[in-house]
C-alpha cells in the first residue's frame, strides 16, 4: 500500500520550485496541513482542503486523519529542525513519504561558500540562545536558524558578552525567494538593522585576545563556574567524568549537584547527552542555572529537593554521580535500584564516614575504589612547597546487565 501521508518541503520559490512527485502529491491530497506562510504559497489549482496547524501546536488533528491521502507542508527540509522529525515519532516509515526541498542551511552554505560538513548548524527557534555558548571557538563557523527578526541583534549581544565581539555575522533573509537579502556586519558594532522574521545567521567566530578557552573535554578551569566552594575541583572532575564515560544520548543523574559542574560537562561532551541535577540548596540551584546557561547547556534539568525523596518518578538514568550525601539513608540504595542495567555509578567521598559507606557498598556490590591525591606547588617563604588537597575516595561500579 502507498503511504497515506506525504510531507512536502517547500521553499521560498513556492509551488513552481517543487519537483513532479511533490506536485502530484499535493494535487491528489484531500487535505493539506501547514502554517499560513506555506499554505499561501499554493496556487488555486490545488483543491485539497487547507488546514492550519492548531495553536498551541499539536499533531492530533493530523493523526486523526490516518489513512486519508493527506499532505503536510513544511519549510525546506522537513527532517532538519522541522515537523518531519516530530511526525517520524508517530508515523511509521511505511505510512509516510518525505519529499524535501533544499534546507535553509544548504542554501546558506551555498551563498557563503562554506562546505556544509565543516559547519555547525543549530536552531534558536523557540530555543534558548544560551545553547550557542557551547559552540563558541575561534575559527568555528555557525549557521543559526533564527526565531524572528530580533534574533540577530540578540546573538550579536551574546557574542559581545562572551568575548567574541570580532565575530563576523551575515544575516540571510528569505533564502531562495524573490525577496532574498543579505546583511553583513561584526558583532561588536552590529547596527541592529531592520531584519525580516524569516532569516538565518551565518557566524564566523573570532574571540577577543585573552578570552578564556573552554575545551569540550572534561576538566574546565574551576573559574569557569560560579560556586560557593561546593565544587568538584578540576582534576578530580576530569577523573570522575572519565569514569562516567558519557555516550551520545545517555542520561546522567548528578545527585547533590552543588554548582552543577559534573552534569554540565557531561552535557558538553555531546549535544545529545542529557543530565538531571538534583540539588536541595536554593543558593546552589541559582548557581546551577547560571552555570548551565553560561556554558551552553540550557537543557540541563534542575530537580529541586533532597535525595532520595527527589529521585522518585525521574527517568531512569544510564549513569549516576553522587557528589554528596552518600551517608544519607536510602541514597545509594535508591540510585542503585533506579540505575539501568549496564549503567555506571560513581560516588566521591571526602570524610571518613562517607569513605566507610563506600567501602561497605563495595563489599556488597563490587566495583573499584580509587584514592585520589592532588597536590599543588605553592609559595613557602622564598621557596615553593607542595600543598596537599583533601584526598578523594572514588567508587566506580557498573550494574550487571542481568540485574
Amino acid at each position: 500500500m502507498s503511504p497515506w501521508l506525504t510531507v512536502v518541503g517547500i521553499g521560498e520559490d513556492g509551488f513552481k520550485g517543487l519537483g513532479r512527485n511533490a506536485r502530484h502529491a499535493l494535487l491528489r491530497a484531500s487535505r493539506i496541513m501547514g502554517g499560513q506562510r506555506q499554505l499561501d504559497l499554493l496556487p488555486v489549482c490545488i483543491r485539497g482542503e487547507r488546514q492550519l496547524w492548531p495553536s498551541p501546536f499539536s499533531l492530533e488533528p493530523l493523526l486523526a486523519r490516518r489513512g486519508e491521502p493527506v499532505c503536510v507542508l513544511a519549510s525546506g527540509d522537513p527532517m532538519f529542525f522541522g515537523v518531519g522529525a516530530s511526525l517520524a515519532r508517530h508515523v511509521s516509515a511505511e505510512d509516510m513519504q518525505i519529499l524535501p526541498a533544499p534546507s535553509s542551511c544548504s542554501l546558506a552554505a551555498a551563498r557563503m561558500g562554506w562546505p556544509l560538513q565543516e559547519v555547525v548548524t543549530l536552531s534558536v527557534v523557540a530555543r534558548p540562545l544560551a545553547a550557542l555558548n557551547a559552540q563558541l571557538f575561534t575559527g568555528v563557523r555557525l549557521l543559526v536558524l533564527s526565531n524572528d527578526g530580533q534574533s540577530p541583534a540578540a546573538i550579536a549581544a551574546l557574542l559581545r558578552e562572551r568575548g567574541f565581539g570580532p565575530s563576523r555575522l551575515t544575516v540571510l533573509e528569505h533564502l531562495g525567494g524573490a525577496a532574498e537579502r543579505r546583511v553583513d556586519g561584526v558583532a561588536h558594532d552590529w547596527h541592529d538593522p531592520l531584519i525580516a522574521d524569516l532569516n538565518l545567521i551565518a557566524i564566523e567566530c573570532i574571540a577577543e585576545p585573552n578570552t578564556p578557552r573552554l575545551s569540550r573535554l572534561a576538566g574546565l578551569p574551576d573559574s569557569s563556574f560560579k560556586h560557593d566552594g561546593q565544587l568538584t575541583k578540576r582534576d578530580v572532575r576530569a577523573i570522575t567524568l572519565a569514569r562516567l564515560a558519557p555516550v551520545p544520548g545517555e542520561l546522567l543523574w548528578d545527585v547533590g549537584a552543588g554548582s552543577g559542574s559534573i552534569g554540565i560537562e557531561w552535557m558538553r561532551a555531546h549535544p545529545t547527552c542529557r543530565a538531571l541535577a538534583i540539588e536541595a540548596d536554593e543558593g546552589r540551584q541559582l548557581l546551577i542555572e547560571h552555570n548551565r546557561d553560561a556554558l551552553g547547556v540550557p537543557g540541563l534539568q534542575l530537580i529541586r529537593g533532597n535525595a532520595p525523596q527527589a529521585l522518585a518518578g525521574l527517568e531512569r538514568p544510564d549513569a549516576i554521580f553522587i557528589g554528596g550525601g552518600v551517608t544519607r539513608e536510602g541514597v545509594l540504595d535508591t540510585c542503585w535500584a533506579q540505575l539501568k542495567p549496564g549503567g555506571r555509578l560513581i560516588a566521591n567521598a571526602v570524610t571518613l564516614q562517607s569513605e566507610m559507606t563506600l567501602m561497605a557498598w563495595r563489599e556488597q556490590h563490587g566495583g573499584e575504589l580509587t584514592r585520589i591525591h592532588i597536590a599543588q606547588a605553592q609559595p613557602l617563604g622564598e621557596f615553593d612547597t607542595w600543598r596537599q588537597a583533601l584526598p578523594i575516595t572514588l567508587l566506580d561500579v557498573t550494574k550487571p546487565c542481568d540485574a
